[in-house]
């Protein structure tokens, strides 16, 4: 088969542009082969895939044998005693699904199109129990500031809590290794550390965490609309005709990583 290289228990099947998987790749291969590496593909959702609806904390899973595989992806079952899967660079969404591989250690999904981290933690937790080392840099679920301008190291620290969380047995995550800090900061702090989404187009462009246990982005801030416009002043007040003095509550809240004092003020200007 041209592109196909095998050494041992090693199967290699780069850059050939497939959609899915060779049904002769898997019938050949699959009952020896420990390592798979599809990187450079196209492999991607099935056409008219429909994404997974996430209902709670959980996200439902199409649970329909093995007809809920993508079309892409459902050469995997094949291969049965796989233990390392490398599937970077390409076209994989949030629809992503695997079959059960109990034996597999290895995962890599790098330079993917996978947004949503929590359906696809709790779906490797599911069909990858053995799962100890994961990368998915270069997706939006993993936020990287390498990838993305508006993320720093901040927000990568909380993922990686986040994703030791939903996998407790990872070793390693990425290009780092688990650290036992980290584990433990995940078993205090993991749960609270989700990712949460904006709603609707006039959301915050950008993901805010959910930090011990409270939506930092939405539990202080109004958002102004042409009918609801927001003023500290009681509603008494708000007539012009109306000149007493009145106090009232301010809910603005400073939201900036460093705070700047009052530095650079000097004697004469208290």
């Amino acid at each position: 088969m041209a592109g196909l290289v095998v050494s041992g228990t090693q199967v290699s099947y780069i850059g050939q542009d497939c959609r899915e998987i060779p049904e002769h790749l898997g019938r050949d291969c699959g009952h020896f082969a420990k390592r798979l590496d599809l990187s450079f593909n196209l492999l991607r959702l099935s056409t008219g895939g429909k994404a997974r609806p996430c209902a709670g904390r959980r996200c439902e899973h199409q649970r329909l044998g093995r007809e809920s595989l993508t079309k892409s992806l459902e050469g995997l079952s094949a291969f049965g005693s796989l233990e390392e899967l490398i599937l970077d660079n390409n076209l994989l969404g949030n629809d992503l699904v695997l079959p059960g591989l109990p034996r597999l250690h290895t995962l890599t999904l790098n330079k993917n199109q996978i947004s949503d981290l929590e359906c696809l933690l709790d779906h490797l937790a599911e069909v990858t129990p053995a799962l100890e080392y994961l990368s998915l840099l270069g997706n939006v679920a993993c936020p990287n500031e390498l990838v993305s301008l508006e993320k720093d190291e901040e927000d990568y620290k909380r993922y990686r809590c986040f994703v030791l969380h939903k996998l407790p047995n990872l070793k390693f995550l990425d290009a780092r290794k688990v650290t036992r800090q980290e584990r433990e900061e995940a078993l205090l702090r993991g749960s609270f550390m989700k990712v949460v989404k904006p709603k609707g187009s006039g959301g915050w462009k950008s993901r805010l965490w959910c930090h011990h246990g409270l939506d930092l982005a939405s539990s202080d801030r109004v958002t102004a609309s042409p009918e609801n416009h927001y003023t500290p002043l009681p509603a008494a007040s708000r007539d012009l005709t109306n000149h007493r003095g009145v106090l009232g509550k301010c809910r603005y809240v400073y939201y900036g990583k460093n705070s700047e004092g009052n530095r650079f003020i000097r004697d004469d200007q208290l």
